[in-house]
Formats: structure tokens, C-alpha cells, sequence
């Protein structure tokens, strides 16, 4: 096997240790206040901001650095209609058909139902595909691996990239989303993994009145 390459780590920086608690401290109050919205503003988004956060979204670690990953952002109105019609459509058979009593309960709380005007009125949205594998010139394929975790792992920093630039998201998820790879030309190799709706929140914009989970519930600590 071909030895890799390397480089020098020649970016990395140190920080004291207070002044490391202090960074954290910062990017976590400032994280805290994302939250999930679902009334967007048309206030128009540039195209230059959404690149530099997929740009951070493509920095993501993944499983051997195959990137395995598309993104398709639209803010075309007729194709942002057409995702629309498609997404409720699916929407509308989920809630009348596919979901059962108690995950329909626990959706009440989050106030979410078939119509999703969303789609249409936010300045930008993102579909995110996962890529199962790539196309060699000669045709063959190059298996990618872990690619649900390498793709969840670039989302995640796409939306608090997003977050830190001052815009709003939602993760839209209709299952299934097979229309977005007829709708944006996608090819067979890539699953849609989700669909990330972002821009400004409306003036109105309401969230639901819930909470997080305190530190105690999700973290365990094994010490010495």
C-alpha cells in the first residue's frame, strides 16, 4: 500500500487554558440561542454567504476523507415550488398514513403539519445528499465509507456555520425525498439525507416554548 503523504500541522494554535474556557464558554452562549424556525423572511440571503458556510460544511472529518457528500442550493423560485408540491405531498401521506399515534403526539408540542409555505418563502434552501459511492473515470466504483455519519457531521457544521453568520435554519426531512434527486438532477449514487431550509426569521417568527435537556441527562463521566 502506498504510504499517505503528510504535511506539518502548521495551523494548529494553543490557548492557555483560560483563555481556552473563556473561547468555549463563548462559541456555547453564543450556540445556545440557535434554535429551529419555521416562519423565514423572503429578505434575500447573498449566494457569497451560503459558499463560505458550505465551505466550513466541506471541512467536515470523514470516513477515509472520501467526503461523501453534495450539496444543491436553490433559491430559484419555480424549483423551490416544485420541492414544495412534492415535500407535502409526502408530507400529507406521513401524517394521514405512515405515522403512528405516538409519534404523531409527540409532534403536537412542535405545532408542525402538512403545510410547509417555508419552502417557499425562505431565500435559500440546501438539500443535502449523501454519496454512496463515486464513479471512477474507467467506471468502477469507489465504495465510501461511513457515509450517514460523515455526511451528519458536515450538516452539523453547516448549520452552526449558518447560525454564527446570523441566520436561521430548519431541518426538513419528508420520507421519502426521492423527488429531490428528480427535481435537482441528482444521480442515482446519492440518497438525499436531509433538507436544510435557511435566511432571516420573520419579524413574527414564533418557537415552540420547550427546553433542552440539562447536562446531567446526556453526559456520564468516568474519572479518576
Amino acid at each position: 500500500m502506498k504510504e499517505q503523504a503528510s504535511v506539518p500541522l502548521a495551523d494548529w494554535r494553543e490557548f492557555s487554558p483560560l483563555e481556552m474556557q473563556q473561547r468555549a464558554t463563548e462559541f456555547y452562549e453564543d450556540v445556545r440561542r440557535r434554535r429551529t424556525v419555521r416562519d423565514f423572511s423572503a429578505r434575500a440571503v447573498p449566494r457569497e454567504l451560503i459558499e463560505t458556510a458550505l465551505r466550513a460544511a466541506g471541512t467536515a472529518p470523514s470516513g477515509a476523507n472520501l467526503q461523501p457528500w453534495h450539496f444543491v442550493a436553490v433559491s430559484q423560485p419555480d424549483c423551490k415550488r416544485r420541492i414544495r408540491v412534492a415535500a407535502e405531498a409526502e408530507e400529507k401521506e406521513f401524517y394521514e398514513h405512515r405515522a403512528s399515534a405516538e409519534w404523531l403526539e409527540a409532534l403536537k408540542p412542535l405545532g408542525t403539519d402538512t403545510n410547509k409555505p417555508f419552502l417557499e418563502t425562505a431565500p435559500w434552501l440546501i438539500a443535502v445528499f449523501l454519496r454512496k459511492y463515486d464513479i471512477r473515470a474507467d467506471g468502477s466504483k469507489v465504495k465510501h465509507y461511513y457515509p450517514a455519519e460523515s455526511t451528519g457531521l458536515a450538516t452539523g457544521l453547516l448549520i452552526t456555520a449558518l447560525h454564527r453568520a446570523g441566520l436561521a435554519c430548519l431541518t426538513h426531512t419528508p420520507s421519502p425525498m426521492s423527488f429531490l434527486n428528480e427535481i435537482l438532477d441528482r444521480p442515482k449514487s446519492e440518497r438525499p439525507f436531509l433538507l436544510l431550509v435557511t435566511g432571516y426569521p420573520a419579524d413574527d417568527a414564533r418557537v415552540p416554548d420547550i427546553s433542552r435537556k440539562p447536562l446531567n441527562d446526556y453526559v456520564s463521566f468516568i474519572e479518576d
